[in-house]
């Protein structure tokens, strides 16, 4: 499964919305339930479906699904995990 279709899977799990309607852009300005609760949960998700950690930092900057994916894919590029 593509990277960004196991992420799309997450946050529609995660945030309780359809699945269709997560897309790139999908951010808490368009995500209602999207909340700091969580959003520690995703990001707990996200550690555990792949593999890695994140910093605080990085944490914050985990504000739609795009960066999310560009940043999951940087860790797994640069720990040499594969998808």
């Amino acid at each position: 499964m593509p990277l960004v279709d196991r992420i799309s899977r997450l946050v529609a799990d995660i945030f309780e919305v359809p699945l269709a309607s997560v897309t790139p852009d999908s951010s808490p300005d368009s995500i209602e339930s999207w909340d700091s609760l969580r959003h520690l949960n995703l990001v707990l998700a996200l550690e555990q479906e792949f593999g890695i950690q994140f910093t605080p930092e990085e944490i914050e900057q985990l504000l739609s699904v795009w960066l999310i994916g560009s940043l999951v894919e940087e860790k797994l590029s640069s720990s040499g995990v594969t998808q």
